[in-house]
């Protein structure tokens, strides 16, 4: 069945807002100083703990796997839309930095609501209920999450002096003031656009699209390209909300940092020959899934990546 196209114009743009997230972890602990009340003030007193917490699930020491929400809420509103997810994991264990897109539509079970679209666990009870869905459904250990409104994410890219991307001929057309394909370095209006392209392919490519940006934003904040990081750091914090201590963002952001991985492993969820898109009467278009292929092909490129490439003859 072809995929719906998105109902909302801008539905594409408040995705993109998980790539401030990554800036969260990749600032230098030689910023730290400056920087730590303004960390401290972005935490949220707010998520439930006793279900951050829960242990219930795999786990692997080493690998720490952190939530990218994006949402549409402003400074001071309570209530959002995650219309973006992610799981970074940083892999200390076997030195790589991966990246899993959870697609909004998901038909997951969400506690109390019954069966909805993974997006609406955030809207009824905020980062608290995400994570618990994310866990009950997929049976992976997500205990960290980083919230961020899709505000300020020209200005990011902006301040960074704009990010590379490969640009191809279809997409040409759909990038203003870009006239050429191969590198072009896209300043954050452009970004934005590249990131919100659907009509020309489908909105898994998409999804591919914004992981592309995070990449190149991520290394070149990380190889030292980073402009101002004082403006960067007022922009991202201010719309920025996560339950971590700035100690253990610190901390994260060592890890990752130490990596050095320029090359993000990806994939996205849930896997395209165990999934199919259905239109259910007072739900709209959703995403059904193999519960069992998919949640053990995941916990494998999580956990387990070597066993998952030979499983999976899968190749990123």
């Amino acid at each position: 069945m072809a995929r719906r196209k998105e109902k909302k114009e801008n539905s594409g743009l408040k995705k993109l807002v998980i790539l401030l997230a990554i800036l969260v972890i990749a600032f230098p602990a030689a910023a730290f100083g400056y920087i730590y009340f303004k960390l401290n003030a972005m935490h949220d007193a707010t998520a439930d703990e006793s279900i951050l917490n829960e242990t219930n699930f795999q786990s692997e020491k080493g690998i720490t796997n952190i939530l990218l929400a994006g949402t549409d809420g402003r400074p001071g509103e309570k209530n959002s839309r995650s219309d973006s997810m992610m799981i970074l994991t940083v892999d200390s264990k076997n030195k790589s930095l991966k990246l899993t897109s959870l697609n909004r539509d998901t038909y997951v079970d969400i506690e109390g609501y019954g069966t909805e679209k993974l997006t609406h666990a955030y809207a009824y009870e905020g980062a608290s209920l995400l994570i618990s869905t994310i866990k009950n459904n997929f049976g992976i250990d997500v205990d960290k999450y980083i919230a961020v409104s899709f505000e300020s994410f020209e200005k990011i890219i902006d301040i960074l002096g704009g990010v590379e991307i490969n640009v191809s001929e279809k997409e040409v057309s759909q990038i203003n003031g870009v006239n050429n394909s191969g590198i072009q370095t896209l300043n954050g209006s452009q970004a934005l656009a590249y990131s919100r392209i659907r009509y020309i392919d489908s909105a898994y490519e998409r999804d591919n699209r914004q992981r592309t940006v995070i990449e190149a934003l991520y290394n070149k904040f990380a190889n030292g390209s980073s402009g101002n990081i004082m403006d960067i750091a007022n922009e991202v914090l201010r719309y920025t909300k996560t339950n971590m201590a700035p100690l253990e963002i610190v901390s994260i952001a060592n890890k990752a940092i130490k990596i050095k991985d320029t090359d993000f492993d990806q994939v996205e969820f849930p896997f395209e020959e165990a999934r199919k898109d259905n239109n259910i009467s007072e739900k709209g278009w959703v995403i059904e899934w193999d519960k069992d292929y998919n949640k053990d092909k995941l916990n494998k490129f999580i956990y387990d990546y070597a066993n998952y490439k030979e499983s999976y003859n899968n190749c990123l």
